[in-house]
């Protein structure tokens, strides 16, 4: 998602800026669909935010990395993407926020076109719903949007809940398999990797 803030001063200055990003949240390691994913959002930074040379690629893809994540867990929610906040406003930067826009389906529809017909085990459907469960784990206490918007005076409860995944599952101290592609996608939860 993107979005831009705009704030005036008591003296009538105003500030924009833009903050926002794309992350993907695999339950199941396929490094072709993580690496071409990551690699749409290298390109995009390239091609834009020449006058902002501290929004690259490789800051934003750690930022992303150091916001999605769950310290009591000590792992991320998810493999990664950008992830940006206090981007001055701009043309540059306006054409980078579109981008972001218009990347995000060619990011991800070829991913969920391949794979939307793979068949799945009960196991395997269980690992999906915990690790939905991480992801609300997050939002709940850790995204800082969430918070801000359960903190107003008028609290957008509705609105952060039906962002939550619509089926989830918890289970006290879940354990995988050594070896299995569960430990494997943890591995990288635990260690994330440059995918581009």
């Amino acid at each position: 998602d993107v979005r831009i803030f705009s704030v005036q001063s008591a003296n009538g200055q105003e500030k924009a800026w833009f903050g926002g990003g794309a992350d993907l949240t695999p339950y199941y390691l396929d490094e072709k669909d993580i690496r071409s994913f990551h690699q749409m959002y290298s390109n995009l930074c390239s091609k834009h935010l020449q006058k902002h040379p501290s929004f690259s690629y490789a800051s934003m893809k750690q930022a992303c990395d150091d916001y999605f994540f769950l310290p009591c867990r000590q792992e991320h929610r998810g493999t990664g993407g950008i992830f940006f906040d206090d981007l001055p406003v701009d043309e540059d930067s306006m054409e980078f926020v579109k981008g972001v826009v218009t990347t995000w389906m060619p990011s991800w529809l070829p991913i969920a076109a391949l794979h939307r017909a793979d068949s799945f085990t009960d196991d395997q459907k269980q690992w999906q719903l915990l690790r939905r469960g991480r992801y609300l784990e997050f939002n709940l206490l850790y995204d800082r949007g969430v918070k801000f918007g359960l903190a107003n005076a008028n609290p957008r409860v509705e609105g952060v809940m039906v962002s939550a995944p619509p089926m989830i599952a918890f289970e006290y101290n879940h354990k995988v398999e050594e070896n299995s592609a569960e430990a494997a996608l943890l591995k990288v939860l635990k260690e994330p990797k440059d995918w581009a």
